[in-house]
């Protein structure tokens, strides 16, 4: 707590939550958890007592765990990515006090233990904080409980104590001292942090290592690659702190996007560190000229992606340990890295390698006991085997050689490595993974291949053949099956789970398979999305008339395309897709393309599939493929919240829009509540004219109505931009002029028809968090009958995504005066009516939240 109130003007947390960025301060974070200590304090839980956190990572949880540690209790984070059945089996065996966690995953708790929502931290807490130290604080006592895993029968918990996490610490903190007058010229480092703080490494990187440098540390919930190098760019920042899984992703994604990167990265293999960053440097202004390193962990990194960030030029840092260890075992420094190794052992650690090669620790790090069955059980002796093999090299660094259980020991006595298997298929061209597991087989165990491969199965059959060449006769592939998904399983941190790869390759192989028949992963995704049953499909299904995909529903098809598949498509791509053909001929065409550009070997392999090959209906020889689209874009404009313009605009509405409306139109302005929120709101109203957004700024309050930025049609925008489609030369001349002046006037930004959705919605989350409001206008299209139309399903997920409370208007009178059958000039006929603000509940669906939101604004308009 010092240290974070020594830091306390400074940035500690960003958390980056839907479309929005919530920033807490170091004395922020220390007020929250004295709070919080002081919350566990009223409610008399006793130190050593139990407290289980489970949701995603934030400022909130930071506060509420570092809570516990003042006051002596013990916390018990659960994986936010876990089971709701694992959930419960470890709530009843722990027996806690109280359940702090996200709504959606406490609703599914069956335990009648007190909760508290994470969203509800900052109002529920006692206002006075706690800073006291429990003086049942000592070295040896336990601080947390980390259950590793969910497969067994019976949970068992890792319980690691305040001496653990010191000796983990204190010789990183001593190197770190070394180094800090020189992290002064690029303070503040900034880490970007992929993993879950349940678990031990990702506790390390987010929670005990920044405050030694002061640094920013930033959770992101998206793990698509085009929005985490935004989010890399946009954020300054310094370190990606991620599992292996994520940098796979992200390499695809540079491949793709620089199109000759894998011939010049070949080429640079011989070229000093600065050389490669000035090759590079396109790829370095991608991501910002502060990114300098990644920080891998969580799972084994394999050699060739190691080598493709090293030749990029950036550090590449690994480490070694284990939940058992408290994190660190060894680590690269990252001024002097051992490239192929795990760094040596940190000091305070003994390492040692077996006869038979496994890793064997001691030290304080080391955990002392475990949970299991309810009570405290001590671990007996001083050694941990860990279960890996690992080679110590001249240096002294350690080369890690995988599972001591991985490895398979065939009929013949011989013993296989997966890891050799694995990436000899790996490299060859169209496949885009492998994974060897051990069946056993009439002759005894043998290595099974399990390939993500879009060719054929004969193509399968050839390119198992190449790579058997290189290997020796007692490693050769005999079986290789194709996996029926996109990807492998993985746990929440990346860990591949080859049980569950080796029992369905084991079933397979005795022909009883448990993968389900006709299982659709996109067909699952599109009624998540529409929420209609979806019992059986066929190709020819239109997207939009058959299974109900508007234009929105297809920007939350994208999403879920590159975060559960990995599988990115440009904003434009899936615009023109007509039926659910066509979509998978796109993402067969993604999936080739991304192996095509992955691949290192020239041996000729089976051929990706083409632009050639996806369906003429699709219509995207713009819009698919880079090269070819077209180079218009909307601009989304940041210079009209300067403060020059917001203090011409502030003039403007007051002394020169407000006036010309009481003049013009006299409008009647019906508020149901004096009381808006101070903070940013969503504004939403029914569309009738093009002078709807002065008409709703009149309405509103005066500190509401200076801060708010309106979405415009980007259509519209664009042909203003461009001076173009304003049906006279003279016309087009001004437009131009007309765009500079509407832009700055009433601080509007484009929201697309067509595509570009997503950059939309994150502009208004920026906007947002600049403290101004947001007005849009959910029907998407002016009413040409007065009538309020269907809202489009996006305002819920841009609702939900926002996090903020959504205040309805309804214009009335409009459409009488729009048909003629009133006059306009003072007429007395038009109102408008401002309604309460509507919360947005935290988990709620889309679908749900945009039905609720235009019945608010069809109630207020039956009161004309």
């Amino acid at each position: 707590m010092e240290d974070f109130r020594r830091h306390a003007a400074e940035a500690a947390v960003v958390a980056h939550r839907g479309n929005r960025r919530y920033a807490t301060t170091y004395g922020e974070l220390a007020e929250l958890a004295g709070r919080s200590a002081a919350e566990l304090d009223r409610r008399g839980i006793a130190p050593g007592e139990r407290v289980v956190l489970w949701g995603e990572n934030s400022a909130e949880w930071l506060g509420v765990f570092f809570g516990c540690l003042l006051r002596g209790v013990i916390a018990v984070p659960l994986d936010a990515a876990g089971s709701n059945e694992f959930a419960n089996r470890v709530v009843k065996d722990v027996s806690p006090k109280l359940i702090v966690g996200d709504r959606g995953r406490l609703a599914s708790m069956e335990s009648d233990v007190p909760r508290l929502l994470f969203s509800e931290v900052n109002v529920r807490l006692p206002a006075t904080p706690m800073f006291a130290v429990s003086d049942a604080i000592k070295g040896e006592t336990p601080f947390q409980i980390i259950f590793t895993s969910g497969t067994t029968a019976e949970p068992k918990g890792i319980v690691l104590t305040h001496r653990n996490v010191l000796a983990s610490l204190e010789p990183i903190e001593a190197e770190i001292s070394k180094y800090l007058k020189y992290e002064r010229w690029v303070h503040p480092l900034r880490f970007l942090h992929t993993l879950p703080l349940s678990h031990v490494f990702g506790q390390f990187m987010g929670m005990w290592v920044p405050p030694l440098l002061a640094a920013e540390v930033h959770f992101g919930e998206q793990l698509e690659p085009s929005r985490m190098t935004e989010l890399i760019q946009r954020e300054r920042i310094s370190v990606l702190v991620t599992v292996p899984r994520v940098l796979h992703l992200l390499r695809t994604h540079l491949l793709a996007r620089y199109g000759s990167l894998a011939g010049d990265l070949e080429r640079a293999k011989d070229l000093s560190v600065w050389k490669r960053w000035w090759r590079f440097q396109q790829v370095h202004r991608a991501l910002g000229w502060k990114f300098w390193a990644v920080i891998s962990g969580g799972a084994t990194l394999p050699a060739d992606l190691e080598d493709f960030w090293n030749r990029l030029g950036f550090a590449l840092i690994q480490g070694y340990g284990m939940t058992e260890t408290t994190a660190l075992v060894t680590l690269n420094h990252p001024f002097r890295i051992g490239h192929g190794t795990i760094g040596k052992p940190l000091p305070g650690r003994e390492v040692r390698i077996s006869d038979d090669g496994e890793i064997l620790v001691r030290g304080d790090m080391l955990a002392a006991a475990t949970w299991q069955g309810g009570t405290l059980r001590q671990r007996e002796g001083e050694w941990l085997a860990t279960g890996d093999l690992a080679a110590k090299d001249e240096s002294g660094e350690l080369r890690f050689l995988g599972r001591k259980g991985e490895v398979i020991v065939t009929g013949a006595g011989m013993n296989v490595h997966p890891a050799d298997l694995e990436e000899a298929v790996t490299k060859l061209p169209g496949v885009r993974g492998c994974v060897v597991v051990p069946c056993e087989t009439i002759s005894g165990p043998e290595p099974v291949a399990v390939v993500l491969f879009s060719g054929s199965d004969s193509d399968l059959d050839v390119l198992v053949g190449q790579a058997n060449r290189g290997l020796a006769e007692h490693q050769h592939i005999r079986r290789a099956l194709r996996w029926p998904h996109p990807q492998f399983p993985y746990t929440s941190t990346g860990k591949l789970l080859r049980r569950e790869l080796a029992e369905w390759v084991c079933a397979t192989l005795s022909g009883a398979s448990g993968v389900a028949e006709g299982a659709d992963v996109v067909l699952n995704m599109i009624a998540e999305i529409t929420g209609e049953s979806l019992s059986g499909a066929n190709d020819q299904l239109r997207l939009s008339e058959d299974l109900h995909l508007d234009s929105l529903g297809r920007v939350q098809l994208q999403s879920a395309l590159e975060q559960r598949l990995g599988l990115e498509l440009e904003d434009d791509a899936i615009v023109g897709v007509e039926t659910l053909g066509d979509l998978r001929a796109l993402m067969d065409w993604k999936e080739g393309t991304a192996s095509q550009a992955a691949g290192t070997s020239a041996e000729a392999g089976p051929a990706p599939v083409s632009p050639a090959d996806v369906p003429a209906a699709v219509s995207l020889p713009q819009m698919a493929f880079p090269k070819e689209r077209d180079a218009s874009e909307h601009v989304f404009p940041r210079w009209p919240w300067g403060w020059p313009i917001h203090a011409i605009r502030v003039a403007f509405l007051e002394l020169v829009m407000r006036p010309l409306i009481w003049v013009l139109a006299a409008p009647r302005i019906v508020r149901e509540t004096p009381d808006l929120p101070l903070r940013p709101v969503l504004v939403i109203a029914n569309h009738v004219t093009a002078y709807d957004g002065a008409l709703i700024l009149y309405a509103l309050p005066a500190r509401l109505r200076r801060r708010v930025a309106i979405a415009m049609s980007g259509e519209v925008l664009m042909d203003l931009r461009k001076g173009r489609n304003q049906q006279s030369t003279l016309r087009n001349l001004l437009a131009p002029a007309g765009y500079w002046l509407v832009t700055a006037l009433f601080n509007v930004f484009p929201l697309p028809r067509l595509r570009g959705f997503r950059k939309s919605f994150a502009h208004a989350g920026e906007t947002m968090d600049r403290g101004y409001s947001v007005l849009i206008f959910p029907e998407g299209t002016r009413s040409p009958d007065g009538l309020l139309h269907p809202f489009r399903p996006g305002i819920g997920l841009l609702a939900q995504q926002s996090r903020v409370p959504v205040v309805p208007v309804a214009l009335i009178g409009l459409g009488e005066m729009r048909g003629g059958k009133t006059r306009w000039f003072r007429s007395g006929q038009l109102e408008v009516h401002v309604g309460e603000a509507v919360a947005v509940e935290e988990g709620g669906a889309p679908a749900q939240l945009t039905a609720r939101l235009e019945e608010s604004v069809r109630r207020l308009r039956s009161k004309e």
